[in-house]
C-alpha cells in the first residue's frame, strides 16, 4: 500500500465517522464540474469566504483530475464530504488495476497541496484516494 501526503489525512479516513455528503459519478472528466460545484456550494455553506471556495474548486478540480488520470474504465468517482464548522474534508477516489504512485512532482500536486490546508494520497491495489481538507480562512489564528 502506498501512501503520501503533505499531512496526516482528517479523521475522516479513519473511517470513524460518515459522510456527511456522498456524490457517486462516472470517472468521466465530463462529470468534473459537477464535483467543483457541490464542493462549492458545501463550502458556501460553511460561510467560507469566496476566496477560499474558489480555492477549494480548484484544488478539488486538481484532485479530481489525477484520480481520473489513474481510474479504471468503467468505474465510478466517489466523493465523500465531511464537514465541520469552518471546515470542509474531501475524499475523492476510484477503482485503479493496481497500487499508484501518486507524482507529487506535478503541477496538479502542487497546486493541490498550495490550495488545500493539508492533503494526502493512499493507494492500494483496488483504490486510489486523493483527501483534501480546507479550512475557513476565518478559522485561522490570527484572523
Amino acid at each position: 500500500m502506498a501512501s503520501i501526503g503533505a499531512t496526516t489525512g482528517p479523521t475522516a479516513t479513519e473511517g470513524v465517522r460518515r459522510a456527511d455528503v456522498e456524490l457517486r459519478l462516472p470517472a468521466d472528466r465530463a462529470y468534473a464540474s459537477v464535483l467543483r460545484t457541490t464542493t462549492a456550494g458545501l463550502a458556501a455553506r460553511l460561510d467560507f469566504p469566496i476566496d477560499d471556495i474558489e480555492d477549494l474548486r480548484i484544488a478539488i478540480g486538481e484532485a479530481s483530475a489525477m484520480v481520473l488520470g489513474e481510474a479504471a474504465p468503467g468505474t465510478d468517482l466517489v466523493c465523500r464530504f465531511y464537514q465541520s464548522p469552518g471546515e470542509l474534508a474531501v475524499e475523492v477516489s476510484a477503482s485503479v488495476d493496481g497500487a499508484v504512485e501518486p507524482d507529487t512532482d506535478s503541477f496538479a500536486w502542487q497546486v493541490l497541496t498550495t490550495l488545500a490546508t493539508t492533503a494526502s494520497a493512499d493507494s492500494d491495489d483496488d483504490i486510489f484516494t486523493v483527501t483534501l481538507t480546507m479550512v475557513s480562512s476565518h478559522q485561522e489564528p490570527g484572523l
